[in-house]
Protein backbone atom coordinates (compact mmCIF):
# COMPACT_ATOMS: atom_id res chain seq x y z
CA UNK A 1 0.00 0.00 0.00
CA UNK A 2 2.98 2.33 0.66
CA UNK A 3 4.57 1.74 -2.87
CA UNK A 4 1.16 2.45 -4.38
CA UNK A 5 0.86 5.74 -2.40
CA UNK A 6 4.42 6.62 -3.14
CA UNK A 7 3.82 6.08 -6.99
CA UNK A 8 0.98 8.51 -7.31
CA UNK A 9 2.62 11.27 -5.22
CA UNK A 10 5.47 10.47 -7.71
CA UNK A 11 2.57 11.08 -10.47
CA UNK A 12 1.49 14.11 -9.26
CA UNK A 13 5.41 15.68 -8.78
CA UNK A 14 6.51 14.37 -11.52
CA UNK A 15 5.96 15.62 -14.76
CA UNK A 16 7.62 13.31 -17.64
CA UNK A 17 5.88 10.69 -15.76
CA UNK A 18 2.45 11.61 -16.10
CA UNK A 19 3.29 12.34 -19.76
CA UNK A 20 4.60 9.09 -20.13
CA UNK A 21 0.94 7.74 -18.37
CA UNK A 22 -1.06 9.73 -20.49
CA UNK A 23 0.78 8.58 -23.55
CA UNK A 24 0.15 5.14 -22.76
CA UNK A 25 -3.12 5.63 -22.16
CA UNK A 26 -4.10 7.16 -25.25
CA UNK A 27 -2.32 4.54 -27.03
CA UNK A 28 -4.44 1.74 -25.09
CA UNK A 29 -7.74 4.09 -26.30
CA UNK A 30 -6.67 3.92 -30.07
CA UNK A 31 -5.95 -0.38 -29.62
CA UNK A 32 -9.09 -0.74 -27.94
CA UNK A 33 -11.11 1.45 -30.45
CA UNK A 34 -9.51 -0.90 -33.00
CA UNK A 35 -10.57 -4.22 -31.73
CA UNK A 36 -13.62 -2.87 -32.35
CA UNK A 37 -13.17 -2.78 -36.20
CA UNK A 38 -14.67 -6.00 -37.88
CA UNK A 39 -13.32 -7.78 -40.69
CA UNK A 40 -16.31 -8.07 -43.29
CA UNK A 41 -18.14 -11.32 -44.50
CA UNK A 42 -17.93 -13.07 -41.28
CA UNK A 43 -20.79 -14.46 -38.94
CA UNK A 44 -20.08 -12.55 -35.42
CA UNK A 45 -22.90 -13.56 -33.79
CA UNK A 46 -22.28 -17.60 -34.71
CA UNK A 47 -18.55 -16.55 -33.86
CA UNK A 48 -19.24 -15.55 -30.54
CA UNK A 49 -21.59 -18.57 -29.88
CA UNK A 50 -18.79 -20.78 -30.66
CA UNK A 51 -16.43 -19.02 -28.50
CA UNK A 52 -18.77 -19.04 -26.11
CA UNK A 53 -19.30 -22.74 -25.89
CA UNK A 54 -15.20 -23.51 -25.84
CA UNK A 55 -13.03 -23.03 -22.91
CA UNK A 56 -9.70 -23.23 -24.55
CA UNK A 57 -11.04 -20.83 -27.46
CA UNK A 58 -12.45 -18.10 -24.60
CA UNK A 59 -9.04 -18.62 -22.94
CA UNK A 60 -7.51 -17.23 -26.66
CA UNK A 61 -9.78 -14.80 -26.89
CA UNK A 62 -9.08 -13.42 -23.21
CA UNK A 63 -5.58 -13.37 -24.18
CA UNK A 64 -6.19 -11.49 -27.62
CA UNK A 65 -8.18 -8.96 -25.64
CA UNK A 66 -11.25 -9.59 -27.62
CA UNK A 67 -10.61 -9.81 -30.73
CA UNK A 68 -11.18 -12.83 -32.31
CA UNK A 69 -14.61 -13.39 -30.79
CA UNK A 70 -15.29 -9.88 -32.11
CA UNK A 71 -13.19 -10.90 -35.32
CA UNK A 72 -11.91 -7.37 -35.60
CA UNK A 73 -8.58 -6.30 -37.47
CA UNK A 74 -6.77 -7.00 -34.57
CA UNK A 75 -7.70 -10.61 -34.52
CA UNK A 76 -4.06 -12.34 -35.45
CA UNK A 77 -3.02 -10.03 -32.33
CA UNK A 78 0.64 -9.25 -31.56
CA UNK A 79 1.72 -13.14 -31.86
CA UNK A 80 3.37 -12.52 -34.79
CA UNK A 81 5.73 -10.36 -33.84
CA UNK A 82 6.09 -12.35 -30.46
CA UNK A 83 7.04 -15.55 -32.70
CA UNK A 84 9.45 -13.51 -35.07
CA UNK A 85 11.29 -12.08 -32.03
CA UNK A 86 11.77 -15.83 -30.36
CA UNK A 87 13.03 -17.08 -33.73
CA UNK A 88 15.51 -14.41 -33.90
CA UNK A 89 16.78 -14.80 -30.13
CA UNK A 90 17.14 -18.64 -31.20
CA UNK A 91 19.09 -17.71 -34.85
CA UNK A 92 21.70 -15.90 -32.48
CA UNK A 93 22.76 -18.99 -31.21
CA UNK A 94 22.93 -20.64 -34.89
CA UNK A 95 24.12 -17.95 -36.73
CA UNK A 96 27.24 -16.09 -35.76
CA UNK A 97 26.70 -13.10 -37.83
CA UNK A 98 22.88 -12.63 -35.60
CA UNK A 99 24.96 -13.46 -32.42
CA UNK A 100 27.43 -10.44 -33.42
CA UNK A 101 24.34 -7.81 -33.79
CA UNK A 102 22.83 -9.32 -30.51
CA UNK A 103 26.40 -7.90 -28.94
CA UNK A 104 26.71 -4.50 -31.08
CA UNK A 105 24.74 -2.39 -28.93
CA UNK A 106 22.40 0.46 -30.33
CA UNK A 107 22.73 0.06 -33.58
CA UNK A 108 23.18 -3.87 -33.45
CA UNK A 109 19.74 -3.83 -32.06
CA UNK A 110 17.94 -1.24 -34.54
CA UNK A 111 18.94 -3.84 -36.86
CA UNK A 112 17.41 -6.99 -35.03
CA UNK A 113 14.33 -5.13 -35.04
CA UNK A 114 14.30 -3.92 -38.43
CA UNK A 115 14.84 -8.10 -39.41
CA UNK A 116 12.01 -8.92 -36.82
CA UNK A 117 9.37 -6.38 -38.56
CA UNK A 118 10.01 -8.00 -41.46
CA UNK A 119 9.98 -11.22 -40.46
CA UNK A 120 6.63 -10.88 -38.88
CA UNK A 121 4.78 -10.01 -41.85
CA UNK A 122 5.10 -13.48 -43.61
CA UNK A 123 4.07 -14.87 -39.58
CA UNK A 124 0.79 -12.81 -39.82
CA UNK A 125 -0.01 -14.18 -43.45
CA UNK A 126 0.19 -18.21 -42.11
CA UNK A 127 -1.64 -16.70 -38.70
CA UNK A 128 -4.55 -14.85 -40.81
CA UNK A 129 -4.92 -18.33 -43.12
CA UNK A 130 -4.98 -20.04 -40.07
CA UNK A 131 -7.57 -18.23 -38.35
CA UNK A 132 -9.94 -18.00 -41.71
CA UNK A 133 -9.20 -21.54 -42.14
CA UNK A 134 -10.57 -22.36 -38.58
CA UNK A 135 -13.89 -20.16 -39.48
CA UNK A 136 -14.28 -21.88 -42.52
CA UNK A 137 -14.67 -25.33 -40.75
CA UNK A 138 -17.43 -23.90 -38.39
CA UNK A 139 -19.45 -22.87 -41.59
CA UNK A 140 -18.67 -18.77 -40.60
CA UNK A 141 -17.52 -17.09 -43.21
CA UNK A 142 -20.05 -15.77 -45.81
CA UNK A 143 -18.08 -14.97 -48.53
CA UNK A 144 -15.96 -17.27 -50.38
CA UNK A 145 -14.79 -15.44 -53.76
CA UNK A 146 -10.81 -15.03 -53.41
CA UNK A 147 -10.98 -11.52 -53.74
CA UNK A 148 -12.79 -10.98 -50.56
CA UNK A 149 -10.83 -13.49 -49.21
CA UNK A 150 -7.20 -11.73 -49.59
CA UNK A 151 -9.04 -8.86 -48.54
CA UNK A 152 -10.09 -10.38 -45.37
CA UNK A 153 -5.97 -12.07 -44.84
CA UNK A 154 -4.64 -8.31 -46.02
CA UNK A 155 -6.94 -7.03 -43.31
CA UNK A 156 -5.70 -8.93 -40.47
CA UNK A 157 -2.07 -8.60 -41.45
CA UNK A 158 -2.43 -4.63 -41.69
CA UNK A 159 -4.17 -4.83 -38.08
CA UNK A 160 -0.64 -7.02 -36.67
CA UNK A 161 1.29 -4.18 -38.31
CA UNK A 162 -0.82 -1.26 -36.60
CA UNK A 163 -0.43 -3.04 -33.03
CA UNK A 164 3.73 -3.65 -33.62
CA UNK A 165 3.70 0.21 -34.59
CA UNK A 166 1.47 1.03 -31.45
CA UNK A 167 3.62 -1.31 -29.03
CA UNK A 168 6.83 0.01 -30.28
CA UNK A 169 5.34 3.58 -29.56
CA UNK A 170 4.92 2.47 -25.70
CA UNK A 171 8.51 1.45 -25.77
CA UNK A 172 9.98 4.61 -27.18
CA UNK A 173 7.36 7.33 -25.82
CA UNK A 174 5.09 5.40 -22.62
CA UNK A 175 5.70 3.24 -20.18
CA UNK A 176 7.15 -0.27 -19.71
CA UNK A 177 7.85 -2.69 -22.44
CA UNK A 178 5.15 -2.01 -25.46
CA UNK A 179 4.41 -5.64 -26.65
CA UNK A 180 4.02 -6.18 -22.95
CA UNK A 181 1.78 -3.23 -22.36
CA UNK A 182 -0.42 -4.49 -25.18
CA UNK A 183 -0.93 -7.84 -24.14
CA UNK A 184 -2.02 -6.52 -20.53
CA UNK A 185 -4.50 -4.10 -22.12
CA UNK A 186 -6.15 -6.90 -23.96
CA UNK A 187 -6.23 -8.52 -21.17
CA UNK A 188 -7.62 -6.19 -19.04
CA UNK A 189 -9.99 -5.22 -21.35
CA UNK A 190 -11.87 -8.74 -20.69
CA UNK A 191 -11.24 -9.29 -17.03
CA UNK A 192 -14.59 -7.89 -15.98
CA UNK A 193 -16.32 -9.38 -18.21
CA UNK A 194 -14.85 -12.89 -17.53
CA UNK A 195 -15.01 -12.82 -13.77
CA UNK A 196 -18.60 -11.48 -13.83
CA UNK A 197 -19.24 -14.47 -15.90
CA UNK A 198 -16.66 -16.57 -13.31
CA UNK A 199 -19.00 -15.84 -10.54
CA UNK A 200 -22.41 -16.10 -11.78
CA UNK A 201 -21.89 -19.37 -13.24
CA UNK A 202 -23.05 -21.07 -10.19
CA UNK A 203 -26.90 -20.81 -8.84
CA UNK A 204 -28.64 -21.59 -5.61
CA UNK A 205 -27.43 -22.93 -2.28
CA UNK A 206 -23.83 -23.38 -3.55
CA UNK A 207 -23.19 -20.08 -5.23
CA UNK A 208 -21.68 -18.41 -2.48
CA UNK A 209 -19.58 -20.95 -1.29
CA UNK A 210 -17.98 -21.07 -4.80
CA UNK A 211 -17.58 -17.43 -5.26
CA UNK A 212 -15.63 -17.43 -2.19
CA UNK A 213 -13.99 -20.19 -3.26
CA UNK A 214 -13.09 -18.62 -6.41
CA UNK A 215 -11.79 -15.47 -5.09
CA UNK A 216 -9.69 -17.30 -2.33
CA UNK A 217 -8.24 -19.08 -5.18
CA UNK A 218 -7.61 -16.00 -7.18
CA UNK A 219 -5.80 -14.61 -4.04
CA UNK A 220 -3.49 -17.35 -3.24
CA UNK A 221 -2.85 -17.28 -7.58
CA UNK A 222 -1.72 -13.65 -7.44
CA UNK A 223 0.30 -14.25 -4.69
CA UNK A 224 2.13 -17.39 -5.81
CA UNK A 225 2.50 -15.53 -9.05
CA UNK A 226 4.51 -12.49 -7.62
CA UNK A 227 6.31 -15.07 -5.38
CA UNK A 228 7.90 -17.06 -8.40
CA UNK A 229 8.52 -13.95 -10.22
CA UNK A 230 10.75 -12.38 -7.75
CA UNK A 231 12.50 -15.47 -6.37
CA UNK A 232 15.99 -15.70 -7.23
CA UNK A 233 18.84 -17.85 -6.82
CA UNK A 234 22.55 -15.81 -5.16
CA UNK A 235 25.37 -17.33 -6.78
CA UNK A 236 28.28 -15.74 -4.83
CA UNK A 237 30.70 -13.67 -7.23
CA UNK A 238 34.21 -12.66 -5.73
CA UNK A 239 36.57 -9.92 -7.68
CA UNK A 240 40.08 -10.93 -7.27
CA UNK A 241 42.59 -8.32 -6.27
CA UNK A 242 44.92 -5.98 -8.59
CA UNK A 243 47.22 -3.98 -7.73
CA UNK A 244 47.53 -0.79 -9.55
CA UNK A 245 50.59 1.32 -8.02
CA UNK A 246 50.22 1.81 -4.65
CA UNK A 247 46.22 1.04 -4.42
CA UNK A 248 45.02 -2.35 -3.82
CA UNK A 249 41.84 -2.63 -6.15
CA UNK A 250 39.31 -5.54 -6.21
CA UNK A 251 38.69 -8.04 -3.53
CA UNK A 252 34.66 -6.92 -3.09
CA UNK A 253 32.43 -10.00 -2.66
CA UNK A 254 28.49 -9.88 -4.23
CA UNK A 255 26.03 -12.06 -6.48
CA UNK A 256 24.75 -13.29 -9.21
CA UNK A 257 21.07 -13.03 -9.35
CA UNK A 258 19.43 -16.00 -10.82
CA UNK A 259 15.57 -15.69 -11.51
CA UNK A 260 13.81 -19.25 -10.66
CA UNK A 261 11.48 -18.19 -13.40
CA UNK A 262 13.72 -17.55 -16.37
CA UNK A 263 11.78 -17.97 -19.28
CA UNK A 264 8.57 -15.54 -17.62
CA UNK A 265 5.38 -16.59 -19.99
CA UNK A 266 6.99 -17.48 -22.97
CA UNK A 267 6.99 -21.47 -22.48
CA UNK A 268 3.63 -21.37 -22.16
CA UNK A 269 3.10 -18.78 -25.40
CA UNK A 270 4.66 -21.72 -27.11
CA UNK A 271 2.25 -24.36 -25.70
CA UNK A 272 -0.49 -22.78 -27.01
CA UNK A 273 0.47 -23.00 -30.48
CA UNK A 274 1.21 -26.27 -30.19
CA UNK A 275 -1.70 -27.36 -28.09
CA UNK A 276 -4.59 -25.52 -30.68
CA UNK A 277 -3.03 -27.98 -33.11
CA UNK A 278 -5.05 -31.02 -32.14
CA UNK A 279 -8.29 -29.76 -32.09
CA UNK A 280 -8.15 -27.49 -35.04
CA UNK A 281 -7.02 -30.71 -37.12
CA UNK A 282 -9.65 -32.54 -35.74
CA UNK A 283 -11.76 -29.81 -37.05
CA UNK A 284 -10.26 -29.91 -40.30
CA UNK A 285 -10.64 -33.67 -40.76
CA UNK A 286 -14.59 -33.40 -39.56
CA UNK A 287 -15.35 -30.46 -42.09
CA UNK A 288 -13.50 -32.36 -44.91
CA UNK A 289 -15.39 -35.74 -44.37
CA UNK A 290 -17.97 -34.91 -46.87
CA UNK A 291 -15.17 -33.34 -49.86
CA UNK A 292 -13.73 -34.75 -52.29
CA UNK A 293 -11.02 -36.01 -50.35
CA UNK A 294 -13.16 -37.32 -47.70
CA UNK A 295 -14.66 -39.73 -50.17
CA UNK A 296 -11.37 -40.97 -51.36
CA UNK A 297 -10.03 -41.94 -48.21
CA UNK A 298 -13.44 -43.11 -46.07
CA UNK A 299 -15.89 -40.38 -44.74
CA UNK A 300 -16.43 -42.46 -41.62
CA UNK A 301 -12.67 -42.67 -41.03
CA UNK A 302 -12.20 -38.62 -41.20
CA UNK A 303 -15.18 -38.43 -38.76
CA UNK A 304 -14.10 -41.06 -36.51
CA UNK A 305 -10.38 -39.30 -36.58
CA UNK A 306 -11.32 -35.90 -36.08
CA UNK A 307 -14.27 -36.43 -33.22
CA UNK A 308 -11.45 -38.57 -31.11
CA UNK A 309 -8.71 -35.39 -32.03
CA UNK A 310 -11.33 -33.35 -30.41
CA UNK A 311 -12.31 -35.66 -27.29
CA UNK A 312 -8.47 -36.62 -26.76
CA UNK A 313 -7.68 -32.73 -26.43
CA UNK A 314 -10.68 -31.18 -24.99
CA UNK A 315 -9.92 -28.45 -22.37
CA UNK A 316 -11.03 -30.99 -19.92
CA UNK A 317 -9.79 -33.89 -20.50
CA UNK A 318 -6.95 -35.86 -18.68
CA UNK A 319 -5.03 -36.14 -22.17
CA UNK A 320 -5.36 -32.56 -22.54
CA UNK A 321 -4.25 -31.56 -19.24
CA UNK A 322 -1.40 -34.18 -18.82
CA UNK A 323 0.15 -33.02 -22.96
CA UNK A 324 -0.15 -29.20 -21.79
CA UNK A 325 1.71 -29.88 -18.66
CA UNK A 326 4.45 -31.55 -20.12
CA UNK A 327 4.86 -29.37 -23.48
CA UNK A 328 5.20 -26.05 -20.54
CA UNK A 329 7.51 -28.52 -18.50
CA UNK A 330 9.88 -29.38 -21.85
CA UNK A 331 9.48 -25.46 -23.07
CA UNK A 332 10.42 -24.06 -19.96
CA UNK A 333 13.54 -26.09 -19.34
CA UNK A 334 14.73 -25.11 -23.64
CA UNK A 335 13.79 -21.15 -23.24
CA UNK A 336 15.35 -21.45 -19.40
CA UNK A 337 18.90 -22.21 -22.05
CA UNK A 338 17.91 -19.89 -24.27
CA UNK A 339 17.72 -16.94 -22.11
CA UNK A 340 20.57 -17.36 -19.67
CA UNK A 341 23.26 -17.65 -21.89
CA UNK A 342 25.94 -19.12 -19.29
CA UNK A 343 28.86 -19.48 -22.07
CA UNK A 344 28.24 -15.27 -22.27
CA UNK A 345 28.16 -14.95 -18.68
CA UNK A 346 30.74 -17.01 -17.73
CA UNK A 347 32.95 -15.02 -20.25
CA UNK A 348 31.84 -12.22 -19.15
CA UNK A 349 32.88 -12.73 -15.49
CA UNK A 350 36.37 -13.99 -16.76
CA UNK A 351 36.81 -10.80 -18.71
CA UNK A 352 35.86 -8.34 -15.59
CA UNK A 353 38.20 -10.60 -13.17
CA UNK A 354 35.30 -12.11 -11.53
CA UNK A 355 35.09 -16.01 -10.32
CA UNK A 356 32.33 -18.13 -8.44
CA UNK A 357 34.43 -19.17 -4.91
CA UNK A 358 35.24 -22.92 -5.43
CA UNK A 359 35.07 -22.97 -9.37
CA UNK A 360 37.80 -21.98 -11.51
CA UNK A 361 36.94 -19.39 -14.49
CA UNK A 362 35.91 -20.29 -17.99
CA UNK A 363 34.44 -23.68 -18.49
CA UNK A 364 34.13 -25.11 -15.22
CA UNK A 365 32.11 -21.76 -14.48
CA UNK A 366 29.72 -22.45 -17.11
CA UNK A 367 29.13 -26.51 -16.18
CA UNK A 368 28.32 -24.75 -12.57
CA UNK A 369 25.83 -22.07 -13.74
CA UNK A 370 24.23 -24.98 -16.36
CA UNK A 371 24.09 -26.97 -13.15
CA UNK A 372 22.25 -24.06 -11.04
CA UNK A 373 20.02 -22.87 -13.88
CA UNK A 374 18.81 -26.81 -14.40
CA UNK A 375 18.12 -27.13 -10.32
CA UNK A 376 16.18 -23.92 -9.90
CA UNK A 377 14.11 -24.32 -13.29
CA UNK A 378 12.98 -27.40 -11.88
CA UNK A 379 10.52 -25.47 -9.62
CA UNK A 380 10.15 -22.43 -12.68
CA UNK A 381 8.81 -25.57 -14.60
CA UNK A 382 6.30 -27.20 -12.24
CA UNK A 383 5.25 -23.65 -11.78
CA UNK A 384 4.51 -22.38 -15.35
CA UNK A 385 2.76 -26.07 -16.00
CA UNK A 386 0.46 -25.38 -13.00
CA UNK A 387 -0.30 -22.15 -14.18
CA UNK A 388 -1.06 -23.30 -17.61
CA UNK A 389 -3.53 -25.95 -16.56
CA UNK A 390 -5.16 -24.58 -13.76
CA UNK A 391 -7.97 -23.31 -15.79
CA UNK A 392 -8.94 -26.43 -17.26
CA UNK A 393 -8.67 -28.38 -13.45
CA UNK A 394 -11.30 -25.54 -12.21
CA UNK A 395 -13.39 -26.08 -14.83
CA UNK A 396 -13.31 -30.27 -14.00
CA UNK A 397 -13.53 -30.44 -10.94
CA UNK A 398 -16.45 -27.63 -10.64
CA UNK A 399 -18.42 -27.62 -13.78
CA UNK A 400 -18.27 -23.96 -14.94
CA UNK A 401 -17.07 -23.72 -18.28
CA UNK A 402 -16.64 -19.84 -18.28
CA UNK A 403 -13.11 -20.30 -16.76
CA UNK A 404 -11.89 -18.17 -19.44
CA UNK A 405 -9.40 -15.56 -17.31
CA UNK A 406 -6.77 -18.45 -15.80
CA UNK A 407 -3.30 -18.50 -14.40
CA UNK A 408 -1.52 -17.36 -17.74
CA UNK A 409 -3.46 -14.34 -17.81
CA UNK A 410 -3.14 -13.34 -14.39
CA UNK A 411 0.57 -14.30 -14.34
CA UNK A 412 0.95 -12.13 -17.67
CA UNK A 413 -0.96 -9.04 -16.03
CA UNK A 414 1.22 -9.17 -12.43
CA UNK A 415 4.53 -9.63 -14.18
CA UNK A 416 3.67 -6.82 -16.65
CA UNK A 417 2.47 -4.62 -13.38
CA UNK A 418 6.14 -5.43 -11.34
CA UNK A 419 8.21 -4.82 -14.46
CA UNK A 420 6.74 -1.61 -15.24
CA UNK A 421 6.80 -0.75 -11.94
CA UNK A 422 10.48 -1.54 -11.13
CA UNK A 423 11.10 0.27 -14.29
CA UNK A 424 9.26 3.71 -12.93
CA UNK A 425 11.30 3.51 -9.77
CA UNK A 426 14.90 3.17 -12.01
CA UNK A 427 13.69 6.45 -14.22
CA UNK A 428 12.92 8.37 -10.69
CA UNK A 429 16.55 7.32 -9.41
CA UNK A 430 18.03 8.47 -12.75
CA UNK A 431 15.93 11.83 -12.43
CA UNK A 432 17.45 12.38 -8.68
CA UNK A 433 20.19 10.74 -8.93
CA UNK A 434 22.34 13.83 -7.11
CA UNK A 435 20.36 13.21 -3.87
CA UNK A 436 21.75 9.63 -3.27
CA UNK A 437 25.41 11.23 -4.08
Amino acid sequence: MKRIQTFLQNLATNKELRTKLIFTLAIFLIYRFLAHVPVPAVDIQSLQTLFAGNQFLSFLNVFSGGTLSQFSIMAVGISPFITASIIMQLAGMVFPQIKELQKDGESGREKLNQYTRLMSVPFAVIQSISVLTLLNSQNLIQASDPITIIAMIMAMVAGAMIIMWLGELITLYGLGNGISMILLAGIISQLPTSLAQAFSASTGGQQITTNLVFGVVFILVIGLIVFMNEAIRKVSIQYAKRVRGSRMLGGESTHLPIRVNVAGVMPIIFAVSIMLAPSFIGNLLVSAANTSVGERFGETNFIEWGTNLQIWFASTSVTYMISYFVVVFIFTYFSALIFFNTKDISDELKKSGAFIPGTRPGGPTKKYLEFVVTRITLAGAIFLGFIAILPSVAQRFTGVGSLAIGGTSVLIVVSVILETTKQVESMLVGQHYDKYL
